[in-house]
């Protein structure tokens, strides 16, 4: 053991390293989940807190309408393969790949059962079709679609479009963070396969 110095007091001998010490220290204080539900809570309220504005959080509702079942991706990719005759093979399958994500985010969301934010002072800003959370199918769905479609569209812009409309989530108090990187996490794996 070396010694330290305390500010203005005695040398004492240092503790030694134990390697075990942040383990007994998670578990002591909640563990891992705990220190995770509680970041995940902080993240929500400090995002959440955001929407003050009532013409912006009009404006966002809006846009993250548009993302309701995926609807918007869907509407892409038909469009894309009602337009695109050369690629309506890479676009069918594009689409029905974001479809299948979307379905299967709902399914996991039955099968995990998580309620959505319920936070007294910081309250939903936006309806929504169930009272379940995790993952977000707006976020599986967006970046299922960047994925997908990435190579029909510009990546870049795909992107551009799906961050936001999974953001918007958590902007209108309706998801918690780790809904929405389950999500995007889902999507992009599910998106892969309809490339």
């Amino acid at each position: 053991m070396t010694a330290i110095e305390e500010e203005g007091g005695p040398v004492r001998p240092a503790e030694p390293l134990d390697a075990q010490q942040p383990i007994e220290q998670a578990r002591r204080f909640g563990g891992v989940r705990a220190w995770l539900n509680a970041a995940d809570l902080a993240t929500y309220r400090a995002i959440r807190s955001l929407a003050t504005d009532e013409r912006q959080v009009a404006a966002v509702r809006r846009f993250s309408r548009l993302g309701e079942h995926g609807a918007v991706w869907l509407v892409v990719g038909a469009g894309g393969a009602l337009l695109d005759a050369r690629r309506r093979r890479r676009w069918t399958r594009a689409t029905v790949t974001v479809g299948a994500a979307y379905l299967t985010s709902t399914t996991v969301k039955l099968a995990i059962g998580r309620r959505r934010p319920v936070v007294e002072d910081l309250p939903q800003l936006m309806a929504t079709p169930t009272g379940l959370s995790f993952p977000s199918s707006h976020s599986t769905s967006s970046f299922a679609a960047a994925r997908a479609f990435a190579g029909l569209l510009p990546a870049r812009g795909l992107y551009a479009a799906a961050v936001p409309m999974a953001l918007s989530r958590l902007y209108l108090g309706v998801h918690y963070p780790s809904d929405i990187l389950a999500g995007a996490a889902l999507g992009t794996v599910l998106g892969g396969l309809g490339r």
